[in-house]
C-alpha cells in the first residue's frame, strides 16, 4: 500500500543505538534488573506515563501473562474482558489457567460496556481487563467503581493507547497495572516488545523476578515466572521511540483532525473524544454499512485501510462461544481503520476522503 495504515517510523538515532549495542556485545541480560537499555528505557516510561515504576517484557501479550501471574490468577478464577480485541487479551488468560468471560462494548467508543460488565460478574470473577481500544479510553470510573465494589482487580490493556489520557492521567495509570505494547505497528515501537506500569512496590518487586524465571539472585526461583525478559537491541530502538513520542502524537493528532474535517457530512460514524479524554489516535476508525465496499475502494486507491477486528474473539475457532454480544458483532460488520500514522501527509487524507465520498 502507498499510505500503510500503520508501520514503525525508524531513523539514524535507532540504528546508531542498535549498532552500539551490536559493539557492545551486550545483547541482553539476566540480571534482576534488566540490562543498561533496559533501565533507560524503563526511566523514559517511568516519566512519560507517570507512575513510579515500570517493567520492560518481550512482548504486549507477555505484559498481560505476567500481570495475571503478579495477582496469582489461576485455575478456576475467571476474568472479565471484551470480546472486541485483539485475541491477545484473551489468550493470557487462558495461558495462566483461568476462564476468559465476554462482556459486550459500547457503540460510543468500542470499549468495554461497565452495564454489561456488572451482569458477568460471579463469586469466580477474579480480575477484570478492559481494553482501551484503537486507543480510546475505557470508561475506567464506572469499571474501577464496580471492580472496588466487588474486591476485583483490574488490569488496564492499554497495548494500543500509549500516549491516551484521562483528566490529564496515562491511560494504565487509571488502575495498579497497565500493560503496553510496543509491536512494530504501534505509536512507538521496539520491534516486539511491552512494557507494564504500576506505582505498587510490591507487585513492581514481583513483576521483576515474573519476567526472569522468578528469580532475584542467580538460581534462586521463588515464584513461578518465566522467560519475559526484553533483549537490548529491542530496548535501544524503545528509548529512542519515547524521545520521539511526542512528536508522533502531534502528527497523528493534526491527521485525525483535518481527517475529521474532510469526512463531516457523511453518512458514516467518525470518531470522537469524550470530555475528559485525550485520543492517542492509534487507530482512526469510522462505521459504516458500507465498510466492505469502502474498504475495496480504498485498497484500489493504495490507501492500506483495514479491519480492527472483523472476527471477535468469542467467535474465532478456539473460543467458538455462542453468546449474545449485539454491540459487539455490529462493530466486528461495521469498523473500518483510516491511517493517520505520521508519515500521512494532508494531501494523502484528501486522497482517501475523495475516494471515500465516492463510494457513498
Amino acid at each position: 500500500m502507498k499510505i500503510p495504515v500503520n508501520l514503525p517510523y525508524l531513523g539514524k538515532e535507532e540504528v546508531a543505538e542498535v549498532n552500539s549495542v551490536l559493539r557492545s556485545g551486550g545483547l541482553t541480560s539476566s540480571a534482576n534488573l534488566g540490562g543498561k537499555n533496559v533501565r533507560e528505557f524503563e526511566r523514559r516510561v517511568c516519566s512519560f506515563i507517570k507512575s513510579k515504576y515500570a517493567v520492560a517484557v518481550n512482548s504486549g501479550t507477555a505484559a498481560l501473562q505476567a500481570a495475571l501471574y503478579s495477582l496469582d490468577i489461576k485455575q478456576g478464577d475467571e476474568v472479565l474482558l471484551p470480546s472486541f480485541t485483539f485475541v491477545a487479551t484473551a489468550n493470557s488468560v487462558v495461558s495462566v489457567g483461568a476462564k476468559p468471560v465476554f462482556v459486550d462494548i459500547l457503540r460510543e467508543n468500542y470499549t468495554m460496556d461497565p452495564a454489561e460488565l456488572k451482569k458477568k460478574i460471579t463469586r469466580r470473577t477474579k480480575a477484570i481487563i478492559p481494553v482501551h481500544l484503537y486507543g480510546n479510553v475505557a470508561y475506567m470510573d464506572e469499571i474501577s467503581e464496580i471492580a472496588s465494589k466487588n474486591n476485583i482487580a483490574v488490569i488496564e490493556d492499554a497495548a494500543q493507547s500509549m500516549g491516551s489520557t484521562y483528566k490529564g492521567r496515562q491511560t494504565g495509570t487509571l488502575s495498579e497495572i497497565g500493560c503496553f505494547s510496543l509491536y512494530a505497528a504501534k505509536v512507538m515501537t521496539s520491534g516486539e516488545g511491552g512494557v507494564i506500569v504500576t506505582s505498587n512496590k510490591n507487585i513492581w518487586e514481583k513483576l521483576l523476578m515474573i519476567r526472569n524465571h522468578g528469580m532475584v539472585h542467580g538460581y534462586d526461583t521463588r515464584v513461578l515466572g518465566l522467560n519475559f525478559r526484553l533483549p537490548e537491541i529491542n530496548a535501544a530502538i524503545a528509548k529512542v521511540q519515547m524521545k520521539k513520542l511526542p512528536a508522533f502524537l502531534r502528527a497523528r493528532q493534526k491527521n485525525a483532525k483535518i481527517l475529521t474535517e474532510l469526512l463531516s457530512g457523511l453518512d458514516i460514524v467518525l470518531p470522537s473524544e469524550r470530555k475528559g479524554v485525550k485520543v492517542n489516535w492509534y487507530l482512526y476508525t469510522i462505521a459504516t454499512k458500507l465498510r466492505d465496499k469502502m474498504m475495496k475502494a480504498l485498497n484500489e486507491g493504495g490507501v492500506g485501510a483495514a479491519v480492527y477486528y472483523a472476527t471477535p474473539v468469542h467467535k474465532t475457532p478456539y473460543y467458538a462461544k455462542k453468546i449474545k454480544l449485539p454491540n459487539t458483532e455490529w462493530a466486528a460488520a461495521n469498523v473500518l481503520s483510516l491511517p493517520v500514522q505520521p508519515m500521512v501527509k494532508q494531501k494523502d487524507l484528501q486522497r482517501m476522503a475523495k475516494i471515500m465520498r465516492k463510494t457513498i
